[in-house]
């Protein structure tokens, strides 16, 4: 609350007349009729009601902690020494509530008259209560109070006496003294010494407390001061923790913008196999080999692999390197084939074929893993489709699909078997073999692999394949005028003996009673003949529809297609010439 708009109430001890209101200073109002120097006319004040007591102030001056608490109008003041808290109870009960907001005033003004915001309001509570009024009074210099105002404003209210009226100033012979400036030996944390290390604590600052009666004044103990030793202990914490969060910050940036940790060289000369799985990126690579010993860090190698060019053609299996290579050493040996030791199956290899590889990879006996395959056939994944066909010679022909596997001894032939009938599921699969089947005019994917195994064994080049399956389909078919039904294709009597024969007699064909034999028999051979490729499945997937019924190969390595019989003996008469002059 500022000056302005001040309403009836004693009068405020002016700058200028330090000895003005000495009376009502002493705990006695001022007369009613008193000339007054600064408003030129007589105050009359109306009687007003004591304030509470705060305390006890007649007692000898032993007011207590709690009572110096109590009077909370005094905001917090010191007092110097017991003596001065003794003030009488008379004095105390002078002080009127026209004299509470002296101390708002004396701070407003030293602030600067800050209080713009607060007239205005006070104009508009008043009488001046239009909201809008903007008028700023003109304040007098030599009047810097408003005292002279405040005489002639005897009308307006008095808003020293509301509810939330500040407290009443200290008598001029209470007002304590400005705090001498320190002189001891304790700099204080202000002045050069940080209060952390100027020691003192909780209890040493009681004696500064204004609500203990400054009790310590006097005589107050020296502040204690944290012993050399603590310190010494928080510098090495602090350093210890630097150190840490140093190291760890070095770490981190070595693995994430170093050079990743790698040998020197192309190995120490001590040869390791490691086996690497299918479908293994450069990461899963990197971590075989660094279990191996073969590359000093997984970062090292996936940089390597990125480096080269080709670098994601490595491919499953097994590989032979050395211990502590560089690894960029390690992805040229493994893009090479001296470093291949897997057990690789060509297209259109038969079973027996391949379980001779296995028995040589693994370093059993010949012939366990033949024996194996015959009795435990069912244990090794194969589907529900390829299970109960009778008068079959193998129930794993064409499932030990064509590929690169991991074979090393020490492995057990079952295992290997397994990942091979696997493959095998997961590749006819994907190409729908159990969906195309009935669109192709069969009666099962059985059937199609078998188709499959066919075109693997008769095509010479993979651009064969597609013809060859339309010949297969076109023979199938029980009312053509070529072949009526029958296949008779050279592929399944040698299956049927397990040779690779190409002159072979008509006559001979024809007497040899057998399932497998496409010349005694008409229709499709009890199951599949080879293990055929990617190439030879997707051709009986795709077949043409050219009208081809024969075919042969003059070279070995492509074939001719022919319509009729009597297109096909022509060049069979080619055929045999060549061969004569040969």
């Amino acid at each position: 609350m500022t000056e302005y708009g001040r309403g009836q109430g004693p009068e405020p001890w002016h700058p200028e007349d330090p000895l003005h209101g000495d009376d009502g200073w002493g705990g006695q109002q001022a007369q009613v009729g008193r000339q007054s120097p600064y408003g030129g006319q007589p105050q009359h004040y109306p009687e007003q009601p004591q304030q509470q007591h705060y305390g006890d102030w007649g007692d000898g001056g032993q007011s207590s902690y709690g009572q110096a608490q109590q009077y909370q109008g005094y905001d917090q003041q010191y007092y110097a020494g017991q003596g001065q808290q003794g003030y009488d109870q008379g004095q105390q009960q002078g002080y009127d509530q026209g004299q509470q907001g002296h101390e708002l005033g004396q701070q407003g003004y030293d602030q600067g008259q800050q209080g713009y915001d607060q007239t205005q309001q006070s104009y508009d509570q008043g009488s001046w209560g239009t909201g809008t009024h903007t008028h700023v009074p003109y304040t007098d210099p030599s009047d810097p109070y408003g005292q002279q105002a405040a005489a002639y404003a005897a009308d307006q209210p008095d808003y020293y006496n509301a509810p939330d009226a500040y407290p009443p100033p200290e008598p001029p012979s209470r007002r304590q003294a400005e705090p001498e400036p320190r002189t001891d030996w304790d700099p204080g944390p202000d002045q050069g010494e940080h209060a952390f290390f100027a020691g003192g604590n909780e209890d040493e600052d009681e004696g500064d407390d204004p609500r203990a009666g400054r009790k310590n004044r006097g005589g107050k103990k020296p502040k204690k001061r944290r012993s050399g030793c603590a310190c010494l202990v928080l510098v090495v914490v602090f350093a210890g923790g630097v150190g840490g969060v140093g190291y760890f910050g070095y770490q981190f940036y070595k693995d994430r913008f170093g050079a990743a940790p790698d040998y020197a060289g192309d190995g120490d000369g001590a040869q390791v196999t490691v086996v690497i799985p299918k479908g293994a990126g450069g990461y899963v690579i990197g971590q075989k080999l660094k279990e191996a010993g073969v590359v000093e860090s997984v970062d090292a190698f996936v940089s390597a692999q990125q480096s080269n060019p080709d670098g994601k053609k490595i491919q499953d299996g097994v590989y032979t390197l050395q211990k502590q290579m560089s690894a960029a050493s390690a992805v040229e040996l493994m893009l090479s084939n001296k470093s291949r030791s897997n057990l690789i199956i060509a297209e259109g290899y038969r079973n027996t074929a391949v379980y001779k590889l296995i028995d040589t990879r693994l370093g059993v006996a010949e012939g366990t893993t033949a024996k194996i395959a015959k009795k435990d056939y069912k244990k090794l994944g194969l589907p529900g489709w390829a299970l109960e066909h009778p008068n079959l010679k193998d129930p794993l022909e064409g499932f030990l699909y064509p590929s690169s596997y991991a074979a090393t001894k020490g492995q057990k032939p079952e295992t290997v078997l397994k990942e091979m009938v696997s493959r095998a599921n997961d590749t006819y699969e994907e190409l729908g073999l159990v969906k195309k089947a009935k669109s192709l005019g069969l009666d099962s994917p059985w059937q199609l692999l078998t188709v499959a195994s066919l075109v693997q064994a008769e095509g010479t080049s993979h651009d064969d394949f597609r013809k060859m399956a339309e010949v297969v389909f076109n023979r199938l078919k029980p009312g053509n005028p070529e072949t009526y039904g029958s296949l008779e294709f050279d592929s399944t009597y040698n299956y049927v003996k397990n040779q690779s024969k190409i002159d072979l007699s008509i006559a001979e064909l024809r007497k040899y009673n057998n399932p497998y034999n496409t010349y005694y028999i008409k229709g499709l051979p009890p199951g599949p003949i080879d293990n055929p490729g990617a190439d030879a499945l997707k051709g009986a997937l795709a077949p043409t529809h050219d009208g081809w019924y024969y075919f042969i190969s003059l070279d070995g390595k492509t074939s001719k297609f022919t319509k009729t019989l009597a297109e096909h003996n022509k060049l069979v008469d080619e055929f045999n010439a060549s061969r004569k002059k040969g």
